[in-house]
């Protein structure tokens, strides 16, 4: 395709790679990376490349996790954090890479003596000073600090920092670290797939909590297609679980709080709104070729490598996101000219709702399975067009059942509007398989028709 897409890739599978060739896509064509590691990571992750219930509930069940935030009327940067090799730096393009923070801490003359004290301990002598000689000082002020207003950032912070973790992966190419959401009490913890990747191959897991213990982990689950992973701190009892709100409530404008360890310093808290919903987003793909790709919550709130398996939370404490991405300068905007790799304020969360089922299956050991519709797609060959070409249909598929053709274009889906490849990718999966979707498209011969769709699940499907 034109734009740089695999010009075939199925829409619950994303752009379709050779795996033997690795993915299509320039790397330096995607501008988000990440947020697990210091490594600026390209969009697209192939073959050895680098870089969400309350009482409406979307898929029929609560929770299995934490507790259940009220009904409410309201409306990538692989953050991770210090890294360093362990061996001269062969750079991973799917890994988590190096980032250092050197802090210096100057003390002014005094400082750590204070006021009047810090006059007698410099001036004192023998002789007895005269009135005129003495030092009058004021009485300091030390009121009692107020409880924190509710639906302020300080009151959010108090509130969810108990249910964050830093975590430290090391494998074969080194160390990093990324963040993660308590789930139960007895440790398990969900994070974003590619803070633990590193770790999936001989590595190993270490999760520090808001108390200052820490703990070994294990992994449970992993999933490239949604980017998210569940992991199980060994032998720990009594934490406290996040509350998981509802994505599906948010508004554009809502204040949202960021919390993780962006390069590695834990319990960082940041705030902004909500910049916009059902972003499609692109990270990269798995090694067959599926594309990692969401509607993500877009956020003004300061994201960085480090930040990614981090909550995202609403003014309530509930978990709405899971912090995993961020868009970065293209071109150098500092004195150096040098690429802008930390936070230009646009943030990408996974919505919860949408993951919360796969995570279910990740945490009992299960493979986990997305909807489809059985075709590959690309992004239309004419400007004038908005939508997503189907060029191959797969034998038996609801997309065949349904009447749909190579050359079709499909516009929309229920009521969201498909833009292009990536946009269809991301719609369909945000719904699971057996699910009832009405399906727009327009014909070849410019006809526009319209079915509904009961969506295949990968599980059975024949096509990747």
């Amino acid at each position: 395709m034109s734009d740089g897409h695999n010009p075939q890739h199925d829409p619950e599978q994303g752009p379709q790679h050779d795996p033997q060739q690795g993915p299509q896509r320039p790397a330096d064509t995607n501008p988000y990376q990440q947020a697990a590691s210091g490594q600026d990571f390209p969009a697209t992750q192939g073959p050895g490349s680098p870089n969400p219930y309350g009482s409406t509930d979307p898929y029929g069940q609560r929770p299995a996790w934490g507790t259940t935030a009220p009904d409410r009327t309201e409306a990538f940067a692989r953050p991770g954090g210090v890294t360093t090799a362990e061996r001269p730096p062969k750079r991973r393009r799917t890994g988590l890479a190096a980032a250092v923070v050197a802090t210096s801490l100057l003390v002014g003359g005094g400082a750590g003596i204070g006021g009047a004290a810090f006059w007698d301990a410099v001036h004192d002598d023998t002789a007895t000073a005269s009135p005129s000689s003495q030092v009058s000082t004021s009485t300091v002020s030390n009121p009692t600090r107020p409880p924190a207003a509710d639906g302020s950032v300080e009151s959010v912070a108090q509130k969810v920092l108990p249910s964050v973790v830093k975590i430290d992966v090391r494998g074969q190419e080194g160390e990093a670290s990324g963040s993660g959401i308590i789930l139960t009490a007895d440790g398990t913890i969900l994070t974003n797939n590619h803070v633990v990747e590193m770790a999936e191959n001989g590595g190993s897991l270490r999760v520090s909590f808001d108390d200052g213990t820490s703990a070994t982990a294990q992994i449970l689950g992993t999933d490239p297609l949604t980017d998210t992973a569940v992991i199980k701190a060994q032998d720990v009892s009594g934490l406290t679980p996040a509350t998981i709100g509802k994505s599906a409530n948010l508004g554009v404008g809502e204040g949202v709080v960021a919390i993780g360890s962006p390069f590695g310093l834990d319990a960082t808290v940041t705030s902004g709104i909500v910049s916009a919903l059902n972003r499609p987003v692109n990270v990269g793909s798995d090694d067959q070729g599926n594309s990692t790709t969401y509607p993500a919550i877009q956020t003004d709130a300061a994201i960085n490598p480090g930040n990614s398996g981090g909550p995202l939370v609403d003014m309530t404490g509930a978990v709405i996101g899971i912090n995993s991405s961020i868009r970065t300068a293209s071109s150098g905007s500092g004195l150096s000219g040098e690429p802008q790799s930390g936070s230009i304020g646009l943030g990408f969360a996974i919505p919860i709702d949408e993951v919360m089922p796969i995570v279910d299956q990740m945490a009992k050991g299960e493979t986990p399975t997305h909807a489809r519709l059985g075709i590959q797609v690309g992004d239309p060959q004419s400007s004038d067009q908005t939508g997503a070409l189907v060029r191959d249909v797969t034998a038996g598929s609801t997309a065949e059942k349904a009447g749909l053709t190579s050359g079709d274009v499909i516009t929309k889906v229920d009521d969201h509007q498909v833009t292009g490849a990536d946009s269809l990718v991301a719609t369909i999966r945000s719904y699971r398989p057996g699910d009832s979707v009405s399906v727009t498209w327009t014909t070849s011969g410019g006809k526009e028709q319209n079915a509904t769709l009961v969506l295949d699940s990968d599980a059975t499907s024949t096509n990747g």
